[in-house]
């Protein structure tokens, strides 16, 4: 979960100190960057399959 929080960072969606938990900051943060890319899924601020494999190639490994 951490990695996930830093690389919502990397693109400018997450500010928070990464702590590991999955938390309304951090949906938030997936849900605007499922908006922003355009990925189309059933409910946004879930962490799907799609959302991380875009994530992951637009980013860095922490």
């Amino acid at each position: 979960m951490v990695e996930l929080e830093l690389r919502l960072t990397q693109v400018g969606l997450y500010s928070r100190k990464a702590a590991g938990h999955y938390n309304e900051g951090v949906e938030d943060a997936v849900a605007a960057y499922q908006w922003q890319r355009g990925i189309q899924v059933a409910e946004h601020g879930v962490y799907d399959l799609v959302t991380r494999e875009q994530l992951e190639s637009e980013t860095t490994e922490p």
